[in-house]
């Protein structure tokens, strides 16, 4: 279950009309926080993310469904999606079986060095046109609240 400050958090960004994949990034970045602080690790900065959005999801902020990825990521993102909309409680021992693994995995999937490589990866699958349109675009909608 995610925090009540992230949820907040989300619910402020969408109150300000923000999309809900923006929102969604506040999952994101509670995933990152604990990884950091220890709480469970990731294999990659991509699972970290997934866990992520998959959170937010089933706490009813829907990014969306990937535009890429195979059936089963869009299966599951699909029923995440719709778990979000009727939430029901989750099974304690599948959800303890899967931090159990999680804590088994490396944590150097959230360091400032891995999600740096990422973004420059994530990037790079994108045109140089899109590129520019994307910083144009952040820099119009940015707002000074976590500076």
């Amino acid at each position: 279950m995610p925090e009540r400050n992230t949820i907040k958090r989300a619910k402020r960004d969408l109150r300000r009309g923000t999309s809900k994949s923006t929102a969604a990034g506040e999952f994101v970045r509670e995933e990152m926080h604990h990884i950091r602080e220890g709480k469970h690790g990731a294999r990659s900065t991509k699972q970290a993310i997934a866990i992520g959005l998959a959170k937010a999801r089933r706490a009813g902020f829907n990014p969306g469904t990937p535009k890429t990825g195979s059936k089963r990521t869009k299966a599951a993102a699909k029923r995440d999606a719709a778990t979000g909309r009727h939430p029901h409680a989750v099974s304690k021992t599948r959800s303890a079986a899967a931090k159990k693994a999680l804590r088994r995995e490396p944590h150097a999937a959230a360091s400032k060095t891995a999600l740096s490589r990422h973004a420059h990866a994530a990037a790079m699958q994108h045109t140089a046109a899109e590129r520019s349109a994307s910083a144009k675009k952040a820099a119009r909608t940015r707002t000074h609240e976590h500076a």
